[in-house]
């Protein structure tokens, strides 16, 4: 049985993770769950992409991956079943699809919903572990839906480019208040172009060389490396880069309150200077 893997943003403090394993265990007892995480912050599509998009690519060929974050966007018509470099993606039909691929899918299902359901989260898994069985059994995925079906896209979030500089937004900030930026070690390089360069955030705070691991520092420096998912990440050795530096997350939902831009986009962004 291959592996199925669970992302949400539900957290952990109820019943329903439990209940989403549950409805999925009553559909095939031998479904290999994998947990990716449950505690996506609400709303925040950016970060969902980034760990979807960083740990899918570790698993092997034809796993299965379902996406509960914000599965009420709006009220839900279908499901969205991609099959893309290998891999299966059921989700809901609220642009978190493309920002995950950051290209359009190579295949796309679109699974409709019983219309006198009641379309709650197990409602939903319950369907989802219904495709993939059916997939596993030798279904083919074109039979289970309908092909190439109209649905949300949103645009992923995109460094802003520039010959002589590269602009980030801070997508993820993880346990240990590292900062992940949403530059990648390609798009570093390529515009670097062997150029010498700066690393800039919160305006006066500089790092002018990438690191490889945290060690390559004293004890309470900051740093900038490359992790393991080919992204900038800001870190102190043994420290809390975040929170020392007032460093927060970009949240789209918060870039269109007014007055937010001026006042809080240095906290969220970080711009590496070629020279």
């Amino acid at each position: 049985m291959p592996f199925i893997t669970l992302t949400s943003d539900i957290g952990q403090q109820d019943y329903l993770v439990s209940a989403i394993k549950a409805q999925l265990l009553r559909t095939d007892p031998a479904f290999d769950l994998i947990d990716i995480t449950h505690t996506i912050s609400p709303f925040n599509y950016p970060q969902a992409a980034y760990i979807c998009r960083s740990a899918f690519r570790n698993f092997p060929d034809y796993c299965y991956h379902i996406i509960l974050v914000n599965l009420f966007e709006k009220k839900p018509e279908q499901l969205l079943l991609a099959f893309h470099r290998n891999q299966y993606i059921l989700c809901a039909d609220n642009g978190l699809l493309n920002m995950i691929l950051e290209e359009k899918p190579e295949m796309l299902i679109g699974i409709p919903l019983d219309k006198n359901a009641i379309k709650n989260t197990t409602y939903c898994v319950s369907i989802m572990g219904r495709i993939i069985k059916q997939l596993v059994e030798g279904a083919p995925i074109a039979s289970l839906g309908e092909p190439d079906v109209n649905y949300v896209e949103k645009n992923h979030l995109r460094p802003l480019l520039h010959n002589d500089w590269i602009e980030g937004q801070i997508i993820f900030i993880d346990n240990f208040e590292n900062v992940i930026v949403n530059i990648t070690h390609e798009q570093f390089e390529e515009q670097r172009k062997g150029r010498s360069f700066r690393i800039v955030f919160k305006r006066d705070e500089i790092i002018e060389r990438i690191s490889e691991s945290y060690a390559d520092v004293s004890e309470g420096e900051k740093l900038a490396l490359f992790n393991s998912a080919g992204y900038l990440e800001i870190a102190i050795n043994k420290g809390n880069a975040a929170g020392l530096f007032g460093l927060q997350g970009y949240s789209e939902k918060m870039s269109k309150v007014p007055g937010f831009m001026q006042n809080q986009l240095f906290y969220q962004s970080v711009k590496v200077f070629f020279q």
